[in-house]
């Protein structure tokens, strides 16, 4: 399929994880892609960041594509980088389509106890970081006048309540009130805006010592294994985490004008987890 030929695509997060996913599924079928990533680390996770090297083999599997691309090294905290990809990709592409936030980082720790570097970093990048590459990408988007879609990345978190996520789910309510304010205020200018809210998904995010020990506190060194039936248990299907196709599967289809007429919904990728009964 080439369902986004001619498409101009510009994804955060494009160094691994989801974000790289969704930039290599949207080349296979077309698109353009501006990518842009940190790569590098991020002081309050309890799992490394993405490097240099990550980002790069992101390059590599885009030129495997026959895609044409632009990629930078650039934090969603920083309008200006931001804003500089975005020219960058414009001169090169002449227009941008779709835009995929992806970035997003996590940590674990009970409210009360999260320090106000944890909180504030989550913000700056899940929240905020969103807003700023929005706000990067639209106004060229609008002027264009081509309409678009917008797919943001939420979470199950973002639609019920998680512990020891506080600051996490804050922020991914906070995307989810996104999707619902700027799908009135872009459906004028013919650009959707949705989000995709996984469970867990296989990504370092996620497969990770420090989470393994936090879904098995009662296993001293939990490994995946002893992690996976703890996994399992939040999900109405059975297994453990979905893989990041699974979301890129959900993303390309709100893109697509299979969903023209979709804007303003928020898309659990979640094996049931949100509507699972207690005791299912």
């Amino acid at each position: 399929m080439n369902r986004f030929n001619g498409k101009t695509v510009f994804v955060t997060g494009v160094a691994r994880g989801q974000g790289r996913n969704h930039a290599i599924r949207f080349a296979e079928e077309g698109a353009r892609v501006i990518g842009v990533d940190l790569a590098g680390p991020v002081s309050t996770t309890h799992y490394p960041g993405a490097t240099g090297d990550d980002l790069e083999e992101t390059g590599r599997l885009l030129e495997k594509t026959g895609a044409e691309y632009r990629l930078h090294a650039c934090d969603v905290r920083d309008l200006k980088g931001l804003e500089r990809a975005v020219a960058d990709g414009l001169v090169a592409f002449g227009g941008i389509d779709i835009v995929l936030p992806t970035a997003g980082i996590t940590s674990l720790g009970a409210t009360w106890e999260l320090s106000e570097e944890q909180w504030d970093e989550m913000v700056a990048i899940n929240l905020s970081g969103v807003w700023r590459t929005l706000r990067a990408t639209l106004p060229a988007m609008v002027e264009r006048g081509a309409g678009g879609s917008i797919v943001l990345t939420g979470s199950i978190a973002g639609i019920i309540g998680m512990p020891y996520l506080a600051h996490y789910a804050a922020t991914k309510h906070g995307v989810n009130g996104l999707v619902k304010s700027m799908a009135n205020e872009l459906a004028p200018h013919r650009i959707r805006v949705n989000s995709v809210n996984p469970s867990n998904v296989a990504t370092p995010m996620i497969l990770n010592d420090a989470t393994y020990q936090h879904f098995r506190p009662d296993v001293p060194g939990a490994t995946q294994e002893d992690a996976i039936p703890a996994f399992s248990s939040y999900n109405l299907l059975d297994v453990p985490w979905v893989e990041s196709d699974d979301v890129s599967n959900a993303v390309l289809w709100l893109c697509s004008d299979e969903a023209r007429f979709l804007t303003g919904v928020m898309l659990p990728v979640d094996t049931g987890t949100v509507v699972k009964w207690p005791g299912a």
